[in-house]
């Protein structure tokens, strides 16, 4: 399953059934779980966990130093969980010690080609990164998130589960949970109606978030004032209480 001409560090563990493809080469620390599949031309350096079933596309860097002028060697680590499949010229960073030493990507994500991931990010899982997509260091990306082509995040910002955003996107304060953004800057448009309705969210629910866009973005009533009213909504669905916690979260204000 190992192609003769890989290269692999005696201090790597490779699981069983895992495939390493030619000219790829792995570095010490690095662990991989059984069944993922590494194509050729791959680098992955640690430490670098990697979970099981994970598929890493040619030509992408994983686990490389993280690209900070502070960065002096010291060993931060990269964290991969389950059934991700990283494509082509993907480029995913070690973490650094001015945050919690680690980078960490959850389970059942798509990264398409060219994306990159920088230090001391956190995607969360089922999440989708179209090509070209890039997040600077210290971006958290929640469930169900989807990033539009070359969309770009700003450092410390976070992106909220069940959101979507639009193609060429460029952002710079946090994402609200369950919206829709485009634009450079981007600007919030709607709720991600459509992407709701196919994970399962029933009418009432949607409605109801609707009903809080209305309230953050079209009002014109302080945000203040708007948790106030999201508060008493919130008794009626727990998707409210989701967007009550994002913002008492939120550092870098919203995109509005």
């Amino acid at each position: 399953m190992i192609d003769k001409h890989a290269i692999i560090d005696p201090a790597a563990e490779l699981d069983e059934g895992v495939t390493i493809g030619p000219f790829t080469v792995i570095g010490a620390g690095v662990k991989i779980g059984k069944g993922s599949k590494i194509r050729s031309h791959v680098t992955i350096n640690g430490p670098t966990t990697i979970g099981c079933d994970n598929k890493i596309y040619q030509f992408s860097s994983v686990g490389e130093d993280p690209q900070d002028k502070k960065f002096a060697g010291e060993e931060t680590r990269l964290e991969i969980g389950d059934r991700n499949i990283i494509r082509e010229f993907t480029t995913i960073s070690r973490g650094t010690i001015q945050d919690e030493s680690f980078t960490r990507i959850g389970n059942d994500n798509l990264l398409m080609a060219y994306t990159h991931v920088a230090h001391d990010c956190i995607i969360h899982n089922h999440t989708i990164m179209a090509n070209g997509a890039s997040l600077g260091g210290h971006v958290t990306v929640e469930d169900h998130a989807i990033l539009g082509g070359f969309t770009l995040v700003h450092q410390f910002c976070k992106v909220g589960m069940h959101s979507f955003c639009g193609m060429g996107s460029a952002i710079t304060k946090d994402v609200l949970p369950y919206i829709t953004v485009t634009g450079n800057p981007a600007r919030a448009r709607s709720i991600n109606a459509e992407g709701l309705s196919r994970r399962g969210f029933d009418k009432d629910a949607i409605r109801r978030l609707k009903q809080a866009y209305k309230l953050i973005f079209i009002s014109k009533i302080p945000l203040s004032e708007a948790k106030i009213e999201l508060e008493k909504m919130a008794k009626d669905g727990a998707e409210i209480q989701v967007i009550i916690d994002f913002l008492v979260r939120s550092e870098r204000s919203i995109v509005r």
